[in-house]
């Protein structure tokens, strides 16, 4: 079997709007899936720990957090950070049944079924370096990523058309039509876009394009210092909003790409924090009673994106023979353990955006089909070769193998490719220059963003370039309807088309977890694993 690295360098990057490249695999079912999640895995405490069991905070200290990848950059319309809570609060925050709740803005209501909006911030908040807090920053950083058309967030400003400062702490938001589901923009990941990550205007102005580098948010935490591929460097904000807080007096982030290196990090003690522990690690640290597990499954899950505007997957033929040549049984055990739990939709059975009839559009296993798609392609002169892209860690290369494996058994000859997760994410993934390549998106709380952004033409995470118009529709319907049964309705549709059109290849539900000593209390999180800091402590 070839595997084969590369070793060009690029620029360094970390996952986008709701991405991450699945270090360690989440397996699958060798029958249908029946539940959401997966098996074995310790899910009591999904979004953090329990605080009145916890006991009275212990102010003080260092939190060393290893994280899976380097960030990019902490400019809002660049995101692709993982710990830019640190340095910012959101104006809205997700709760556990993915609706937006109240955080830095007091309230965002509608007067009218979703064309306005009204935005009413807390008083007496400042940014780090003393720039008040105000709808003029709201209006400033959601213009930022409004008038840039290569902003992360930027698709999430186009149903706006105006905004008006109505008083100091209020901002009225003028839509070019009903958006049941705009608030939701003001509460997403920080990596996803969130357009409720309001940065200091006057650092903006003041750093320019070193902003990135140069952070100044009014969250718990305030910029030191960034050694790249080495660790970045963040003090308590003594003047934080929520009285206090936070309890840390520091978080040192350290990339740690290997999964191994980071897990046996964590469990010697050289870090505190694992952010993005994916299925090997949360299988292991599930079982040990020495670590606290926070993982809970939600929408999205591990697959492979197919490169549609690239040969052999511009072609349907060749998309039905990889989903028909992946033999579910031989995957669940010889890479995942028979613990996991198989994905054909974008979400798991006993969710309500669930579809039976999409789960069963999904092609099943069938080696003989595949070799006759494979043949037929072949004989209408295509070239059925492949190359797969994985990571670099031994679960990475082994699962790219199998893969390798069960594709040339069915007349596939496939190549596996190498990287670090940086450039697979900058050089293969956003630039494209990918066939077919191993992903992990979510969990997520709620369906909105994720799906509009991998499914939805032009959606920023939608790599493969997949497009369909009557998905669009029907996506763009589910973003604006305030009706929950339609939102539905119209989720379930498009996972119809998009599982018979197969731009991505399902494999699993996601598993990504933060996993921590047990000294570390307070953890906060969106199942995305992303944290929040005010309120964790180490205890002694």
């Amino acid at each position: 079997m070839r595997v084969r690295r590369r070793t060009r360098t690029v620029a360094l990057a970390a996952a986008a709007v709701a991405t991450a490249l699945a270090l360690a695999a989440c397996g699958s079912s060798p029958t249908a899936e029946k539940a959401p999640g997966n098996a074995g895995l310790d899910v009591s405490h999904p979004t953090g720990g329990d605080k009145e069991t916890e006991g009275t905070p212990t102010p003080g200290g260092t939190l060393v957090v290893g994280m899976y990848t380097e960030a990019r950059s902490f400019d809002p319309t660049i995101g692709s950070n993982l710990i830019a809570s640190a340095v910012y609060d959101s104006l809205l925050r997700m709760d556990a049944a993915g609706n937006p709740q109240p955080f830095l803005a007091e309230s965002m209501t509608t007067p009218d079924q979703g064309t306005t909006w009204v935005l009413k911030l807390r008083p007496n908040v400042t940014f780090q370096d003393g720039t008040p807090f105000n709808s003029q920053a709201v209006i400033f950083n959601v213009n930022r990523q409004l008038t840039n058309p290569a902003a992360l967030g930027h698709l999430y400003t186009e149903p706006i058309a105006s905004m008006d400062p109505t008083d100091d702490l209020t901002v009225t938001f003028h839509l070019k039509r009903p958006v049941g589901s705009f608030p939701v923009d003001f509460a997403l990941p920080f990596s996803s876009g969130n357009l409720g990550t309001i940065a200091s205007p006057t650092a903006i102005q003041k750093e320019g394009a070193n902003y990135g580098r140069n952070p100044v948010g009014a969250g718990p935490l305030q910029f030191v210092d960034w050694i790249p591929n080495n660790k970045i460097d963040v003090k308590r904000f003594p003047n934080y909003w929520q009285k206090g807080k936070p309890y840390l007096d520091a978080i040192q982030f350290r990339p740690l790409s290997d999964t191994d290196t980071r897990y046996a990090s964590v469990v010697n003690g050289d870090i505190d924090l694992d952010i993005g522990g994916f299925f090997q690690e949360v299988q292991r640290s599930s079982a040990d009673p020495n670590l606290r597990t926070y993982y809970g499954p939600g929408g999205d899950g591990e697959f492979f994106y197919l490169n549609m505007h690239k040969a052999p997957f511009d072609d349907p033929r060749m998309r039905q023979a990889v989903a028909m040549a992946i033999d579910p049984k031989a995957l669940n055990a010889t890479q995942y353990g028979n613990v996991g739990s198989l994905a054909t939709t974008a979400f798991a059975p006993g969710d309500p955006n669930y579809s039976a009839k999409a789960a069963d559009a999904y092609p099943k296993y069938d080696p003989d089909k595949a070799k006759q798609l494979v043949a037929d392609y072949k004989a209408s002169g295509g070239d059925p070769s492949v190359e797969i892209e994985e990571g670099t860690s031994a679960v990475n290369i082994q699962y790219g193998q199998f893969m390798q494996a069960q594709l040339a058994a069915v007349g596939i000859d496939a190549t596996v490719h190498t990287d670090d997760i940086s450039t697979l994410i900058t050089t293969v993934v956003q630039g494209g220059q990918f066939q077919m390549v191993q992903w992990i998106s979510g969990p997520y709380e709620n369906p909105y963003p994720f799906m509009f952004n991998q499914f939805h033409t032009g959606g920023i995470n939608n790599y493969g370039k997949y497009s369909n118009p009557k998905v669009d529709a029907l996506l763009d319907d589910a973003v604006g309807t305030s009706d929950p049964a339609e939102r539905a309705s119209d989720y379930q549709q498009a996972q119809e088309l998009i599982n018979a059109d197969l731009p991505v290849l399902w494999m699993a539900r996601a598993a990504k977890a933060a996993i921590a000593r047990p000294n570390v209390k307070g953890v906060e999180r969106y199942l995305s694993s992303e944290l929040w800091f005010a309120d964790t402590w180490k205890s002694s």
